[in-house]
């Protein structure tokens, strides 16, 4: 099995930002999704981004726009989510259908060559996706602080609380026993969590602020649970780890060096991936592609260049 060391890249990324975009909806199972394209007359193979929640949506994508100047940058909202309004039952709410989703959204905006990049939940719409579309026309796959496997990724957010500090910890646990989720001290807790785990950035840039402001918190309490430690949802028992074993293309793993998605966890699933890469950026978390936002880009950057060859 190939040993993924760390990627290091020296290439810079433009640091202009194209503010013209095309926005659209587009038809899928249960409804529309809304979408935006930013470089869409731009020559180059296209790059669809797939967010994270589940329940999120594109917002904190926002630094990826500054990709357009080489290639279109495609976004889109999951259906339920901000931009894609929708009375979602629980037969919308499958993994599976996630991945049909994705394969409309890829038809319907760019049904060619693409590179793909899911970031956290949205890295398992896109091992699904694969998984049931297999790998043709896609030229690359870059998985952002991955959520591969739910098991590993519920282990790991309570090792990562046992350290957080003591009456932190005694607060989040006891409301967790008591399955109380809606108190201010609670929710105060959980916020120092995600303060070291989620986004280290003080303060939280407005696309994250905005993503938090419009997250679907039922399709998030339907599909994993009430909280990062407590998974009831559809997607408990759900391990794509070996889609990773399948694969046969360019493949970039990322995480902050205090992601949620563990460096631990996220060199076991590089190590499962043939000719895999792996980037982990010092003194970043989950959100690493906004606190390490200039070198994400230059390493992404030179990563799809190279792909595209």
């Amino acid at each position: 099995m190939v040993d993924c060391t760390q990627l290091i890249y020296t290439t810079k990324p433009q640091s202009t930002r194209m503010n013209t975009r095309r926005e659209g909806k587009v038809s899928v199972s249960g409804g529309e999704v809304g979408y935006s394209i930013a470089g869409g007359d731009t020559p180059g193979i296209p790059l669809i981004l797939v967010h994270g929640g589940p329940g999120g949506s594109y917002d904190a994508f926002e630094p990826f726009l500054s990709l357009a100047h080489s290639r279109p940058v495609i976004c889109y909202d999951q259906l339920g989510s901000y931009r894609s309004p929708a009375p979602v039952d629980d037969s919308l709410l499958s993994l599976e259908r996630f991945a049909d989703e994705l394969h409309a959204v890829r038809t319907a905006l760019a049904p060619g060559r693409v590179h793909l990049l899911g970031h956290s939940f949205g890295a398992m719409v896109v091992l699904a996706y694969i998984g049931k579309y297999g790998q043709e026309d896609i030229a690359s796959l870059t998985l952002a602080g991955p959520l591969i496997s739910s098991p590993r990724w519920e282990a790991d957010q309570r090792r990562l609380l046992a350290g957080m500090p003591p009456d932190t910890r005694a607060v989040i646990e006891m409301h967790e026993s008591c399955e109380v989720y809606d108190s201010p001290a609670y929710q105060e807790a959980m916020m120092a969590y995600y303060r070291r785990h989620l986004c280290r950035m003080d303060p939280w840039p407005d696309c994250l602020n905005r993503m938090f402001e419009y997250m679907a918190a039922p399709i998030y309490l339907a599909m994993w649970g009430p909280s990062e430690f407590t998974v009831r949802g559809s997607l408990r028992e759900k391990d794509l780890k070996g889609v990773l074993r399948e694969l046969r293309l360019p493949v970039l793993f990322t995480c902050g060096e205090f992601d949620e998605a563990t460096p631990l966890a996220v060199r076991d699933f590089c190590d499962l991936t043939d000719g895999a890469v792996m980037k982990i950026f010092a003194g970043a978390s989950h959100m690493h592609f906004l606190e390490a936002e200039e070198e994400f880009m230059a390493v992404l950057s030179a990563f799809l260049d190279g792909a595209d060859r």
